[in-house]
């Protein structure tokens, strides 16, 4: 009989760890680490904090940059796991120098924090120009839908909104009134009747509040937009998979080395409206990024799929100086007619 030693890996085991170790050359989270803490320049946080007088000392921004951004590079986008992975991933340990920051903490960073963390990215891409992996000769965009954290359920214009709210009174209404036709029901009905007429109740006091302290949106054509209660800035969309509450993600990349120069997401509104805005971002960033040894003359091309064609879109490319490529909406039935007279040929040339 075979004799082998016994599997141990589900013991614990004090082990003593160096930190530095742990961050091998040539990983994400070597770059990354090495990026911020030697190349960005963080003094802008410096004025947020200004707590030398008195107060519990700050986590530094070093240290909240590196979890934050390696934990979304892992697809952690919630601060409680976050903060969970730093006292469990020895990465993360090794990223924070084992400091482990309440959630709390990592929210209000990455929530109040905007305006400081923004400037770090164009930072990041100079870092790349040094380094020749901006190419500058070909750049691309497209877009992905992402769902957000809240429910379709929510979504509707102020007029739908509105008669949701009274339906939801009504709703209340009847379990009062239910309530009061019948005296002799049982606690547990009573219990079960109160903790719904309280969700309705709640539900309705929701919407009234966010009627009250928000304006409707309105589309490209005047005509209301709907508006989601939970995510006002999201919107419902339309993918291969059904319809989601969400927003459009859309990013523009460099063809050299795939490096994204601009990235931003839209809520209420469509793919075709992303592009002039997107396009406009992509200068400024190019504009930062010229030298005197890569002047920057905006003579590119520049390509795109057919979800960004429309006369507006092609009429603001022309006089973008870009020199552009963009997929004409009808491609898809152009082939399809090409390749029913090609069969229609073909069959003609059969018979004869």
């Amino acid at each position: 009989m075979a004799n082998y030693k016994p599997d141990l890996s589900c013991q614990s085991k004090f082990i003593p760890v160096d930190f530095t170790q742990q961050i091998i050359p040539g990983t994400f989270e070597y770059a990354l680490s090495h990026i911020v803490d030697n190349h960005l320049d963080l003094t802008p946080f410096d004025e947020w904090y200004n707590n030398d007088n008195g107060g519990a000392a700050a986590y530094p921004p070093s240290v909240m940059l590196n979890i934050v951004l390696f934990g979304y590079s892992r697809g952690l986008v919630s601060s409680r796991r976050i903060a969970n992975a730093c006292e469990t991933n020895i990465i993360f340990m090794s990223l924070s120098g084992d400091v482990q920051p309440h959630y709390t903490s990592i929210a209000h960073f990455v929530a109040n924090m905007r305006d400081k963390i923004e400037p770090l990215f164009t930072q990041v891409l100079m870092i790349c120009d040094r380094e020749g992996l901006v190419g500058r000769n070909m750049f691309a965009i497209d877009g992905c839908k992402i769902r957000s954290n809240a429910s379709k359920e929510w979504s509707g214009t102020f007029d739908e909104l509105e008669r949701k709210q009274a339906k939801l009174r009504r709703a209340s209404q009847r379990i009062l009134e239910r309530h009061q036709a019948q005296d002799s029901l049982g606690e547990d009905e009573v219990a079960h009747d109160l903790k719904q007429q309280a969700k309705l109740d709640k539900s309705a006091a929701k919407i009234r509040e966010y009627l009250a302290t928000h304006q409707e949106k309105t589309g490209s054509k005047g005509k209301p937009v709907k508006s989601n209660i939970t995510d006002p800035d999201s919107a419902k969309m339309t993918t291969s998979k059904g319809t989601i509450q969400g927003y459009n993600g859309i990013a523009i990349n460099d063809d050299k080395h795939q490096i994204i120069l601009q990235a931003q997401v839209w809520g209420s509104v469509g793919e075709q409206q992303t592009l002039a805005p997107a396009v406009t971002q992509l200068k400024q960033q190019l504009d930062k990024l010229t030298t005197e040894t890569q002047p920057n003359k905006h003579t590119i091309k520049f390509t795109a799929d057919s979800g960004f064609n429309s006369e507006a879109n092609l009429e603001f490319m022309a006089q973008s100086g870009f020199d552009s490529y963009i997929a004409d909406n009808q491609f898809r039935n152009v082939i399809r007619y090409l390749k029913k007279a090609r069969r229609m040929k073909q069959s003609k040339k059969n018979v004869d």
